[in-house]
């Protein structure tokens, strides 16, 4: 005998909504965390490919823009400016003379440890005040949504898995 309830035909729409919320939220508070990082903060492109150097580093300006789904020039000039703020360098490929690499500079580095240190803190806070219940709902809420995510769609295989951790323990 199932003792859960047949779910709403509603419930995707209220999830999905209330996801929306979430994330609107997270938003502002992402947003703080990056004026608090540096008086002079990056766009949420540049941010993006400040991540994916972080992840992929020594990629190309080709390989960068089909990660970003972004044309040659603008993951272009989206370098140029991340490299006059120090955040990016261009180096020679040690395969081919005529390709670059991008990496991230020791300030580039300094600057997405600051932002994340800035944006667990200020999630600690507010999960600082949920029930021992709620958090266990939470983690294993958002380990479903990364699943979901990983496994759908036609560029899934392209996403880096980044496993949310102790799910298990949830």
């Amino acid at each position: 005998m199932n003792s859960n309830p047949a779910p709403s035909p509603r419930e995707p729409q209220q999830t999905a909504e209330a996801a929306r919320e979430l994330i609107e939220l997270l938003e502002v508070l992402w947003e703080r965390g990056r004026d608090m990082v540096s008086a002079t903060p990056v766009s949420a492109s540049q941010l993006r490919v400040l991540y994916s150097l972080d992840r992929e580093e020594g990629i190309s300006l080709r390989t960068l823009g089909d990660l970003l789904g972004s044309a040659p020039p603008s993951v272009s000039r989206m370098c140029d400016r991340l490299e006059a703020l120090g955040f990016v360098q261009r180096l020679p490929s040690p395969v081919s003379r005529r390709q670059l690499e991008l990496h991230l500079t020791v300030h580039g580095k300094a600057y997405l440890r600051e932002l994340r240190t800035q944006r667990e803190e200020a999630l600690l806070a507010v999960i600082g005040d949920m029930s021992p219940t709620s958090r266990k709902a939470l983690l294993r809420g958002l380990a479903g949504f990364q699943e979901a995510l990983e496994g759908s769609g036609p560029t899934a295989s392209s996403r880096p898995r980044t496993p949310l951790k102790n799910v298990s323990s949830a």
